[in-house]
């Protein structure tokens, strides 16, 4: 019996001794507090309860500490509260004091809140980044295109990250840049021999202005001549106006063609005026005989002469082509 009390107490002691150490990081609060930080064991003991991992703080305090910055435990924590990395801020800060830079606790929580790597902005100010734009197509004025791509070398702005346009805003930039100089160019000849022309024109026009960037220089890597743009569009137009005379001259000869049907179908309609007006010589003989204006002997001559100009007419056409043959 005594041997099952003595288990349980055992038993007991361990589960008091787990809770114990998971809510007091005992061995974290000893490393503190040999590192020199004076951190309280309740403050470790509130910082579980507030579901904040006490490595997650008293490490990155440790090591302010050590390289001589002053920050308190509880902005540490309350920027862990708001989501931020205060392992990334805090070697943000130390790599700003070693490299001489002004930037205060609160400056580069921010930075790290607005989602930008701090750390990273930091080491942008020591060693300068360098940006390579895409291939950029720009028509000089002669009509030819120049394709060219140039490296920007920027240094990072920490009192414009917050709010200051990235990388991309910097190439359109540079590229609106590059395409305004070839294009205000007389020839591409001009680009070609002088391509420091596009780096003074772009860096004259203030291309870092609103950006978490501050420019140091712009390198022009390649310029290439590209197709004969103006060429290609007078020969579009040429084409085009080619096509418009082609139509203008098919509507010409549909309306020739009208025309000549609306006169076929007058000369037909005036044959068909001739018969009918033919068709009352008949008539008005016939009367004329019964009223007396028409002799016999004169309707007798008239056909005499009739047929005679019927015969001649037939002789004539006797030795000529049938396709020379006057139609009736």
């Amino acid at each position: 019996m005594e041997i099952l009390w003595i288990i349980i107490a055992v038993v007991a002691a361990i589960i008091v001794l787990t809770i114990f150490f998971t809510f007091v990081p005992l061995g974290l609060w000893i490393s503190a507090m040999a590192a020199g930080v004076r951190v309280g064991i309740f403050t470790l003991i509130g910082m579980r309860i507030r579901r904040v991992v006490p490595s997650r703080i008293v490490n990155p305090m440790i090591k302010a500490v050590k390289a001589g910055l002053d920050v308190q435990i509880d902005k540490l924590e309350a920027h862990y509260l708001a989501g931020g990395n205060v392992d990334r801020v805090i070697n943000a800060l130390i790599a700003a004091q070693r490299a001489d830079i002004p930037l205060e606790f609160e400056r580069a929580a921010a930075i790290d809140l607005a989602g930008r790597d701090v750390l990273q902005a930091v080491q942008m100010s020591v060693n300068p980044k360098v940006i390579e734009t895409p291939v950029v197509a720009a028509i000089a004025k002669d009509g030819i295109e120049l394709r060219a791509k140039a490296r920007v070398t920027v240094r990072a702005n920490i009192d414009r990250l917050v709010g200051g346009a990235g990388e991309e805003t910097v190439i359109a930039r540079v590229g609106e840049g590059i395409v305004t100089t070839v294009g205000s160019a007389e020839t591409h000849k001009q680009v070609l021999e002088n391509p420091d022309l596009i780096s003074r024109t772009v860096l004259s026009k203030g291309l870092d202005a609103g950006t978490a960037f501050e420019i140091l220089s712009i390198d022009i890597a390649d310029v290439d001549v590209g197709r004969n743009i103006g060429a290609q569009l007078q020969m579009d137009q040429a084409e085009a106006d080619k096509r418009i005379a082609q139509a203008k001259a098919e509507e010409r000869r549909a309306m020739a063609v009208a025309k000549e049907q609306e006169m076929q179908a007058a000369v037909q309609e005036m044959r068909a005026k001739v018969v009918e007006a033919e068709a009352e010589v008949p008539k008005a003989m016939a009367s004329a005989l019964r009223e007396g204006k028409l002799g016999v002997l004169d309707y007798y001559n008239m056909q005499n002469v009739v047929a005679d100009t019927g015969m001649r007419d037939s002789i004539s056409r006797m030795g000529a082509p049938k396709n020379d043959q006057p139609q009736k």
